[in-house]
């Protein structure tokens, strides 16, 4: 049996395994790295603004590569990792998310970030949230987000094929990653109710996730407020 999807006009989503980026949708990380870029760009003359567009979503690295010279990249890399991790014991996880995650059934659900994984173990650790069976980061991958590759990898890890799966995303990258992996997407925060209008909520709270069971009849849902 494969679960299928139910009308969007319900809100309800069937699915197999749940993957949830890291900032934004499990923890409240993001005021604290717009104000590490926006410290770091100013240092460096660059538009703080233009700075923070341009990371959001991406591997650090990456965004990097759009914003310095190459022989700089290792430098300012090595830098903003070092203020992530130290600036982790600042964050609290996001209304609802240590909720979501603690229903699940372990090897049904995954974190998938840009971040490195230093940065991720060190915002799952001080916000306490439940440690993933599976976690992909941005040091497991080659093309971080858009590129579908992480969200494919996670899938994989897990067992389950790309069309059982749904993404909970804040970034257009993001979406745009689970997307071109085929999966179905949840947005959190209203920047994204564009491009997803009948999926975006404004928090994990108003996420109510159950997955489908291999052997049962009955489908899995993820239902979000219509």
């Amino acid at each position: 049996m494969r679960p299928d999807v139910d009308s969007a006009a319900e809100g309800v989503l069937r699915v197999e395994a749940a993957l949830f980026d890291l900032d934004g949708v499990l923890v409240d990380s993001m005021p604290i790295i717009r104000e590490i870029f926006d410290g770091w760009a100013r240092s460096c003359g660059l538009d703080p603004a233009h700075v923070v567009e341009t990371v959001h979503g991406r591997t650090t690295r990456q965004a990097l590569a759009d914003l310095v010279p190459a022989a700089e990249v290792a430098t300012h890399l090595a830098y903003l990792t070092a203020e992530e991790i130290r600036r982790s014991a600042e964050m609290v996880c996001l209304p609802g998310a240590k909720e979501l995650l603690t229903g699940l059934r372990a090897g049904r659900w995954a974190v998938v970030t840009s971040g490195s994984r230093a940065v991720a173990r060190a915002r799952l650790a001080s916000t306490g949230l439940p440690w993933p069976q599976v976690l992909v980061t941005a040091d497991d991958v080659e093309r971080g987000k858009p590129a579908p590759d992480c969200y494919l990898l996670a899938a994989a890890r897990l067992g389950i094929e790309p069309a059982g799966c749904v993404v909970v995303e804040d970034a257009p990258a993001g979406v745009r990653a689970a997307l071109a992996a085929g999966m179905r997407c949840i947005g959190v925060g209203s920047r994204l109710a564009g491009l997803l209008p009948k999926t975006t909520v404004n928090s994990p709270a108003e996420i109510q996730l159950e997955l489908w069971t291999p052997g049962s009849n009955r489908g899995g849902t993820i239902s979000v407020p219509s």
